[in-house]
């Protein structure tokens, strides 16, 4: 069976983009870059915001050296977007669509697929997959800024209580963290029992 990443990079205050703020609100480093570069081959899933959002900002022609690099990749990677609203063919390469029921999809994809899978942001699917069980692994690459007036997508809200139970965790650049676990879903609080 295949394994089934969330990845999420958020600012401080759970933002998953800042209104006016470059991508990784301007923070990247060499060494996180570096990093990314070096990920494993997966799947990417995602919904139709994020899939616009990502194909738009890899078709920019003035982007750093370093991003464009990365951006190469993600045109190179296998992609997956959920939507009953986007119509094949998608004009993003190696991207496939599908309109069905997205749970599913990925529980199929799990079982019978030959890479692993990852989010690219698409909080609401990331949100649906956790909630069906179906999430493996949580990373999240938290920036060193806060977007409290100018943050858009807040990551958590409407996500049930789930303990992070760590698996690693490191600092790129001397700024910006990496932290890594299993998610749980929880009935209560850690440590409290479930009965009232």
């Amino acid at each position: 069976m295949q394994e089934l990443l969330v990845d999420f990079i958020t600012s401080l205050d759970g933002y998953g983009t800042a209104t006016g703020w470059p991508g990784w609100w301007g923070l990247e480093g060499p060494e996180y870059l570096k990093w990314l570069g070096e990920q494993p081959d997966y799947t990417l899933l995602m919904g139709a915001n994020t899939y616009h959002e990502m194909y738009e900002f890899t078709a920019q022609s003035d982007l750093p050296s370093e991003e464009a690099d990365s951006m190469d990749g993600l045109t190179k990677a296998s992609k997956v977007v959920f939507s009953s609203t986007l119509k094949a063919p998608l004009p993003w390469a190696n991207t496939q669509l599908i309109s069905g029921d997205a749970v599913e999809a990925v529980r199929k994809m799990k079982q019978e697929g030959n890479k692993p899978l990852t989010t690219l942001g698409s909080i609401s699917l990331a949100r649906s997959l956790l909630k069906a069980g179906l999430v493996d692994r949580f990373r999240v690459i938290v920036f060193p800024v806060i977007t409290g007036r100018t943050g858009t997508g807040r990551i958590y809200d409407d996500y049930p209580d789930v303990a992070f139970d760590m698996v690693s965790t490191r600092i790129f650049d001397g700024k910006i963290q990496l932290l890594e676990g299993v998610p749980r879903l929880l009935t209560a609080p850690p440590g409290m029992n479930d009965a009232p």
